[in-house]
């Protein structure tokens, strides 16, 4: 459930951009299609040179930076109610990067950004600065948003694009029934907790459940993954190409565009 997928364009509510057939912004550029062909090598060479398990789960306590986050859950918390109060101008994720459209169709996932694909989302920022500048510090940031499952909401089984990027999820509001709203990584299972922190490889294959009447909500952050050299290299590398893609750059509009809508909402609640 991250957003290392490459966004795919196509039709976006909105910005009104709708891609024809022909338009050659709807097919993947060459170098991602050559990617996705050589990733498994590419992953295998980032293993070797891991700092960190390469395990489904991988101990927080490998990341110093957790425990600040965990201790500022309520804060978090508060800054998320905040955002929530305008569900309706928080885009599915899919009409952010609709890349996605296979796992996240029914529009049940929801996605408040505050840094994707590397990129800051400043008056989304200002609108959670004490989450904003606690993500800011952590090393190797690559997105951090909230993440929204609404009741019932089903996320099929799928997998990252690089195994050079971990993903966090900061349990923030979690189902009283927490046993119902789960994520399974490869062949494990685990579940929320409020105030605490899971940390997954997202290129293996993982699924999610929130089989509840309650909303789920998740700090959900990417990062680098600790790597020697030249690991380091070859994952950067990766990264760096996939950033300047004009599949990223889209998908950077629509965060825009979005957030845009979500200034509107809050307006139109003023008047």
């Amino acid at each position: 459930m991250s957003s290392t997928h490459l966004p795919q364009l196509r039709d976006n509510p909105a910005t009104g951009n709708t891609p024809s057939a022909n338009d050659p912004r709807g097919k993947r550029p060459l170098i991602l299609r050559v990617g996705r062909r050589i990733r498994p090598k590419i992953n295998g060479w980032i293993k070797r040179f891991s700092k960190i398990p390469n395990t489904p789960f991988i101990n927080p306590d490998f990341f110093p930076w957790i425990a600040k986050l965990e201790a500022h859950t309520d804060a978090i918390r508060e800054e998320a109610l905040k955002v929530l109060r305008y569900q309706n101008a928080i885009p599915p994720l899919n009409e952010i990067s609709p890349d996605h459209a296979r796992i996240a169709s029914d529009g049940k996932w929801k996605s408040f950004f505050l840094y994707g694909y590397g990129f800051r989302q400043d008056e989304n920022c200002a609108r959670a600065p004490v989450t904003a500048n606690l993500v800011a510090a952590i090393p190797g940031l690559n997105s951090a948003f909230f993440s929204i499952l609404q009741p019932g909401a089903h996320i099929p089984r799928h997998k990252g694009v690089t195994n050079g990027l971990v993903t966090a999820h900061l349990g923030v509001i979690i189902p009283r029934q927490a046993e119902k709203c789960r994520i399974e990584v490869d062949d494990q299972t685990n579940y929320w907790r409020e105030g605490k922190m899971l940390v997954f490889d997202d290129s293996m294959p993982h699924e999610v459940w929130n089989d509840t009447e309650e909303l789920r909500c998740i700090l959900l952050i990417q990062i680098k993954r600790p790597l020697s050299w030249p690991g380091r290299i070859i994952a950067n590398a990766f990264i760096g190409v996939v950033r300047r893609t004009r599949f990223v750059s889209d998908a950077r509009g629509n965060l825009d565009d979005w957030e845009a809508a979500f200034k509107r909402a809050e307006m139109n609640e003023q008047v």
